[in-house]
């Protein structure tokens, strides 16, 4: 672990919160984790505990790689579309008709690609595609999966309610893929990941050779009748050999932290690598009403938010299914990452809810 020198860390009570992560393994919280805290670019906290897998007895280290799950709509598809806009191929107004061909004269040919970011779109939050996709061969899923996300009828009228949705960043892969002429997975380690030499922060192949790492394994698959070690857990990103929109992407605490701290560096106008540009940074880590989310970014909600109760207003995050999750404070510039396998063996563990907000608490009380 490597201490900043500075008041935040000074007040900062690290037994409080080594205390609260062993408490945790013990238990049942989660099998292990990882947390990563920084403060003005100074990482002051970062550790592992527990295992990575129960049946193996495995130990957690700082450079397990996680399922990060959701954590791929923002660090991953959220970014290609930002590159994107950078390169003027795409606009925020910019409808799926004027995009995608294939939502012409349907009911969806009016969301937008804000709509989209902000899951507002009138799309229902998920359905088990991958019943259906698994039936077909692995290259006719591609086009189906896209004759569905057409045909799936809107819940809401468009830009009047908020709900959570995969199925949103589903079609902003597509867009991605179909812009930019390259598929999501390569478009993304091409354009963010390698120039940046992230090479921890990656999407899994299911029909290519897989990397190998070591991974902390997550559930046992009721369908799939396998322990899930590397193999995306998300069951639609599954049936599309493991890269979507919403889903798919793997990765350390440390490669996120230093994708992290290039947007906050960013958001400030002091970044050397210049990956975005500061007005654009602004326009998507902006809340974009009193409840509402960022663009492609979650944020603190009102009450019980899981990044607990000192986290600025000006904070975007996200979380993970299989118990991950990162927070940004942009007016202190701090960052907390925490990984955990909170579904290994099973997806029924849901003690993390309670547990995020009063580490976060702990760590964020003196900032």
């Amino acid at each position: 672990m490597r201490r900043a020198e500075n008041r935040w860390w000074s007040d900062y009570n690290m037994e409080r919160v080594d205390t609260l992560m062993h408490q945790a393994v013990k238990e049942n919280v989660f099998p292990g984790g990882v947390l990563l805290a920084s403060i003005a670019d100074s990482i002051v906290f970062f550790e592992a505990y527990g295992v990575a897998d129960t049946f193996s007895g495995r130990t957690m280290a700082r450079d397990t790689v996680f399922d990060l799950a959701s954590l791929t709509k923002p660090l991953a598809t959220t970014l290609s579309v930002m590159n994107l806009v950078m390169q003027r191929k795409l606009e925020l107004e910019h409808d799926l008709e004027s995009i995608l061909p294939a939502f012409k004269s349907t009911d969806k040919s009016g969301i937008t690609v804000k709509h989209l970011l902000c899951h507002n779109s009138g799309l229902p939050d998920y359905r088990p595609y991958y019943e259906t996709l698994m039936k077909l061969p692995p290259k006719r899923r591609r086009s189906a999966l896209q004759d569905l996300l057409v045909k799936e009828p809107l819940i809401h009228p468009v830009g009047r309610q908020t709900v959570y949705s995969d199925l949103g960043f589903m079609i902003l892969g597509w867009m991605v893929e179909h812009l930019s002429g390259r598929r999501l997975d390569r478009f993304v380690a091409e354009e963010i990941y390698n120039p940046l030499d992230l090479e921890n922060l990656f999407f899994m192949d299911l029909h290519s050779k897989l990397r190998k790492a070591q991974f902390a394994a997550t559930e046992v698959c009721p369908w799939r009748n396998i322990l899930l070690n590397g193999t995306v857990h998300d069951d639609n990103a599954y049936a599309m050999g493991g890269i979507e929109g919403h889903a798919g992407l793997f990765g350390t605490a440390m490669d996120i932290y230093r994708l992290l701290s290039v947007l906050l560096s960013d958001f400030y106008g002091q970044s050397d690598t210049r990956l975005f540009e500061k007005d654009l940074m602004k326009t998507f880590f902006k809340r974009q009403n009193v409840k509402g989310r960022a663009l492609g970014f979650d944020t603190p909600s009102l009450t019980e938010a899981s990044c607990g109760q000192y986290f600025s207003k000006q904070s975007v995050g996200h979380l993970g299914f299989t118990g991950t999750s990162f927070w940004m404070d942009l007016e202190r510039s701090a960052i907390v990452i925490l990984l955990t396998n909170r579904i290994h063996p099973s997806r029924e563990n849901n003690k993390i809810q309670a547990f995020r907000p009063i580490l976060h608490d702990t760590i964020m009380i003196n900032s």
